[in-house]
C-alpha cells in the first residue's frame, strides 16, 4: 500500500447518533442465557438479517454519506454482507470485494443482493488493496471493514443495547481481526464504570495485538484458520490501534482446536449456529483465559458458516474444553 490513511476515531456524539440510528433500523438481537452459572450468556449477532453483527457498522457509515455517493469496500465476507445489505436498503451503489478463498457461503449470500462484486487475490490483503485503489477515484468512497469512524460507531450499538438488556458489572468477550468492533465496545465501556472489554485472536492471526504491543502496524504471516472472517494484516495507521489499545481491557488468543470445540458447544449445547469468527469469544471463555467475577457476555458475532465444514466440525467428536 502506499502512504497511511488519516482516519479519525469517531466522537462519543457520532457513537450515540449510530446507536440511535441502528436501534431505529434493526431489531434488538436476543441474549441466550446459560443453564448454569459458568457458562457466558450470549449476544445473538447471527440473528442479524445479514447473519453478522457487521451490517450495524455498514448501515451507519452508509447513512452518513450523501445518497449519491457511491462505496466501495473489502472483506472476507461479513462486511461485504453488510453493505450489500445497507446499499439496497438505503438505496446506495455499491462495489464490494473479497479474495478468491471467501467463504463460499458468504459469497453467495453477497450475489443475492444488487451490488457488484470483484474477487481479488488469494487474501483480504489483496482484496484490501483493490479496493483502496479503487476508493482512490473520485467517484467512489471506501468504506473499510474496521478503519472507519462511521463502522466502528456502529459497531458500538451493541453495547448500548446490552446496557438495556443486562445490569452490570459486565465483561464483555469478542473476536478481534481488524479491530473495528472492538474498538465500538471499548468506547462504549468508556462511558460505563462497569464494564470491560476482552478481544479474541485466532492464533493464526494476531496482527492487531501485536500492533497494539508495537504502537505501529506491524504486518504478519497469516495461518488458515476457521476463524476466517478475523484473518489478514491491518492497515497501516489504522485508527483501531490506538482504540483497542487505549479501551480494550485485555487481549487473548484461542488455538483452531478450541474454536472447533466452541463451535461445536455452542450447537450442541446451547443450541446455536455459530462460524468461527463469530465462536472466538466463547472458545476463549471456554478455555478459561477470560477470568473475572462479573457477568461474563461472549458476542457470537456471526453464523455464516458452510453447512459443509459445520458438518465435518459436528463429526470430528472433540468435546469442548
Amino acid at each position: 500500500m502506499s502512504s497511511p490513511r488519516y482516519v479519525r476515531p469517531p466522537t462519543l456524539d457520532e457513537v450515540h447518533h449510530a446507536a440511535r440510528f441502528i436501534a431505529r433500523v434493526l431489531p434488538l438481537t436476543p441474549l441466550a442465557a446459560p443453564a448454569d452459572g459458568t457458562s457466558p450468556v450470549l449476544k445473538l449477532e447471527g440473528l442479524q438479517p445479514t447473519g453478522s453483527f457487521k451490517v450495524r457498522g455498514a448501515l451507519a457509515a452508509l447513512e452518513s454519506l450523501a445518497p449519491d455517493r457511491a462505496v466501495v469496500t473489502a472483506s472476507a465476507g461479513n462486511h461485504a454482507l453488510g453493505i450489500a445489505y445497507a446499499a439496497t436498503r438505503l438505496r446506495r451503489r455499491a462495489t464490494v470485494v473479497t479474495s478468491t478463498t471467501a467463504a463460499e457461503a458468504k459469497v453467495a449470500a453477497i450475489r443475492r443482493f444488487a451490488v457488484e462484486l470483484i474477487q481479488a487475490g488469494n487474501s483480504f490483503d489483496d482484496a484490501e488493496s483493490r479496493a483502496l485503489r479503487l476508493g482512490g477515484r473520485e467517484d467512489f468512497h471506501y468504506v473499510s471493514a474496521y478503519n472507519d469512524p462511521y463502522v466502528i460507531a456502529g459497531q458500538a450499538s451493541i453495547g448500548f443495547e446490552l446496557g438495556r438488556q443486562l445490569e452490570g458489572p459486565l465483561t464483555v468477550v469478542c473476536g478481534v481481526g481488524g479491530g473495528g468492533l472492538a474498538s465500538g465496545l471499548g468506547l462504549w465501556a468508556a462511558t460505563r464504570s462497569d464494564v470491560r472489554i476482552v478481544g479474541v485472536e485466532s492464533a493464526a492471526s494476531t496482527a492487531l495485538s501485536a500492533s497494539v504491543q508495537a504502537g505501529r502496524q506491524i504486518s504478519m504471516t497469516i495461518g488458515p484458520t476457521l476463524a476466517d472472517g478475523l484473518a489478514g494484516n491491518i492497515e497501516p495507521g489504522s485508527v483501531t490501534i490506538d482504540l483497542v489499545g487505549r479501551y480494550v481491557h485485555d487481549l487473548v488468543t484461542v488455538s483452531e482446536d478450541e474454536i472447533s470445540s466452541a463451535i461445536r458447544y455452542l450447537a450442541l449445547e446451547r443450541g446455536v449456529v455459530a462460524e468461527g469468527a463469530g465462536a472466538v469469544s466463547v472458545a476463549a471463555v471456554l478455555a478459561g483465559r477470560v477470568s473475572d467475577s462479573a457477568q461474563t457476555v461472549a458476542v457470537v458475532s456471526g453464523r455464516n458458516i458452510s453447512p459443509a465444514k459445520l458438518g465435518g466440525i459436528l463429526a470430528s467428536g472433540c468435546r469442548h474444553p
